[in-house]
């Protein structure tokens, strides 16, 4: 049994392959290497460089490597430049989905987890969000992920495909070891952003909007650590392969935290102080998301093990360290002898 891996080249998609490989898995990847870096694909894993959308690729690694289950992972994640590019997101997203899902069942595939996001709920009436609560998303992201959502659960029907889409919350953190992370250029996860101002890479650090009816008027998140997420996509695995029927699941800790208290805990890690400005809101962006964890930890065996903000920005922090002290390295060796 092969599990093949969509975007297993990028930031979440290589810490559920590592995950995998960790557990015993076989593991296939299709990655464009767009936002992806074949040295985060663990060694001995086949890596096709592609599109998840070519069928006939699809159709080939699928019949090559024996894949009896898929992780679809690809895809673009950024809510400001869908709304400036929507049509972008429509066909990296919604029809590319489309395309594999076609490519999984001509191929008799029938075990399919998705990687969904909480931004399909849009400004939720309440929070903690549960997972029947209305889908309005506010972006073309939220919405060309809750288009493969719907057309999960039709394929599902016609032809009897079970999925497990994992709608995540605010992803964050690295690998604890410090083996991959985020590496994404121009990189818009707040966690991500904050890290680089405590390293010095950046002169300050925008928060958008203070005006919001929150304790402390900015947005409120529900994060999770990736090593935590990559954790939930094997338990996803496990329970399709007994044969759990489809479900929709909210991946987080059920806690939020407001932009200016995930500052505060990059700060109180980093030892150090850096600069804040505030900018008017940003289309699209969602005050308050909280997850309500309720029916994951009900239906996966999954427990987490990093849920604390501090533990998260300390990995994530560490991460940064790490690539800043590597690129540094490759400028000394680039100086004329």
């Amino acid at each position: 049994m092969t599990v093949l891996v969509t975007g297993g080249a990028g930031y979440i998609g290589s810490h559920t392959v590592l995950s995998l490989v960790e557990a015993g898995e076989s593991v296939v990847v299709i990655d464009n290497l767009s936002t992806g870096f074949s040295s985060f694909v663990p060694e001995g894993v086949p890596l096709f460089i592609g599109e998840a959308g070519d069928e006939n690729l699809v159709e080939g690694v699928i019949k090559t490597h024996g894949v009896d289950s898929i992780i679809h992972f690809a895809g673009s994640v950024i809510v400001s430049e869908s709304m400036r590019d929507p049509l972008s997101y429509y066909r990296n997203n919604t029809m590319t989905s489309r395309s594999l899902l076609n490519a999984a069942v001509n191929c008799g595939v029938n075990k399919f987890i998705f990687s969904s996001t909480a931004a399909v709920y849009g400004n939720p009436d309440r929070t903690p969000v549960a997972e029947e609560a209305p889908t309005r998303p506010l972006s073309p992201y939220g919405c060309s992920k809750l288009m493969t959502e719907i057309m999960l659960h039709d394929v599902a029907s016609a032809n009897g495909m079970n999925y497990v889409a994992l709608r995540y919350f605010n992803v964050a953190g690295a690998d604890p070891q410090a083996r991959i992370g985020l590496a994404t250029i121009g990189a818009t996860h707040l966690l991500k952003i904050a890290v680089e101002a405590a390293t010095g890479q950046r002169p300050q650090i925008e928060v958008y909007g203070t005006d919001y009816p929150t304790p402390d008027g900015s947005c409120i998140r529900d994060f999770i650590h990736v090593s935590d997420l990559a954790q939930a996509h094997g338990a996803a695995l496990h329970y399709l392969r007994q044969g759990g029927a489809p479900v929709t699941l909210n991946c987080g800790y059920g806690r939020g935290y407001s932009v200016l208290e995930t500052i505060d805990a990059v700060r109180r890690v980093a030892g150090r102080n850096f600069a804040v400005s505030t900018a008017p809101r940003r289309p699209g962006d969602i005050m308050a998301m909280v997850a309500d964890t309720r029916r994951i930890r009900a239906t996966l065996d999954w427990t987490p093990r990093y849920d604390d903000l501090d533990s998260i920005a300390a990995d994530a922090l560490a991460w940064e360290r790490k690539l800043l002290a590597q690129r540094q390295g490759f400028e000394r060796q680039a100086i004329p002898a």
